[in-house]
């Protein structure tokens, strides 16, 4: 028994609105008509062409060269995304550029780009600088970035971002800048005007050059932060300076002798290399004595 598919299933040509009724007949009720040869046409054209579609748009690799094919066509993906991670990571280098058009923050002092800092001393340093703000009208962020890419040192990078951040002396006259580089365990600080002269310049130069590369060397970056912050609030407070750490220097035990312990080790040895020899000698000498003696 012959199955014609239905018209308006396949082909959108034939309207079913406008499609006499005779068409819903069962094949052996339906009078010949062209209508019926178009519509075997259509349905018949169809069954051929949707295996070679789908045969198009899937095709099957038919030997084994085709699977050695995709095998290295995926393994040299995998290594293009190991050795270039920049293919796949997009703007992982542009950390510092995004602290730079992200702006000052609104509800901390704080930019903590490296991901170093905990929240406790975030919650510190936000208590201690907005004291400071609404009793002296200074205002100070600190910025940690993991590596710098575009400026040569930190201190370019902080007058970069006190620039980008408060472009008008009205604006940056009372903001101070710290950032700390991980990477490169240093540290920099900038400010307008009003702020530099409030804190003075021995106390930024020993905060530069003793609280933030100190403790950045030895990944204290926490105690790095919160330490120059309480520097700097003391200086502009006119409070005694608390001071920053020292560089510690690693002593380490010497293996070589002293004078006095090599005089005395060589006359010891003098001592028993001699008592060596005199018994090397003598008893060969005194059995040999013996032995003629005997005779």
């Amino acid at each position: 028994m012959e199955i014609i598919l239905s018209p308006h299933s396949f082909c959108p040509l034939l309207n079913p609105k406008t499609s006499s009724p005779k068409s819903l007949l069962s094949p052996s009720l339906q009078p010949r008509s062209k209508s019926l040869s178009t519509t075997k046409t259509i349905s018949c054209s169809l069954k051929k062409q949707l295996p070679q579609s789908i045969n198009q748009a899937f095709p099957t690799p038919k030997t084994w060269f085709s699977h050695v094919q995709h095998g290295l066509a995926a393994l040299a993906l995998s290594l293009a995304l190991n050795f270039f991670p920049i293919l796949s990571t997009g703007s992982a280098f542009a950390s510092e550029f995004d602290v730079l058009n992200d702006g000052p923050p609104e509800e901390s002092y704080v930019v903590d780009d490296a991901g170093v800092l905990s929240r406790v001393t975030k919650s510190d340093l936000k208590r201690l600088l907005s004291d400071l703000e609404s009793r002296k009208n200074f205002h100070i962020n600190f910025v940690t970035v993991r590596k710098l890419t575009s400026k040569a040192d930190a201190f370019e990078y902080a007058d970069q971002v006190l620039e980008r951040w408060y472009p008008t002396i009205e604006d940056g006259s009372n903001k101070g800048i710290v950032v700390l580089v991980t990477s490169q365990k240093e540290g920099a600080i900038t400010g307008g005007p009003d702020f530099v002269k409030a804190v003075g310049d021995s106390i930024l130069d020993a905060t530069v050059s003793e609280n933030l590369p100190v403790l950045a060397t030895e990944e204290k970056y926490n105690e790095a932060v919160y330490s120059s912050a309480k520097r700097l609030v003391a200086a502009i407070d006119g409070l005694p300076d608390p001071g920053g750490p020292q560089f510690k220097e690693n002593k380490r035990e010497s293996n070589f002798k002293t004078k006095e312990e090599t005089e005395e080790k060589r006359g010891q040895f003098t001592l028993v290399v001699g008592g060596l020899l005199v018994i090397a000698f003598v008893v060969p000498m005194a059995q040999y004595y013996a032995y003629v003696s005997k005779k």
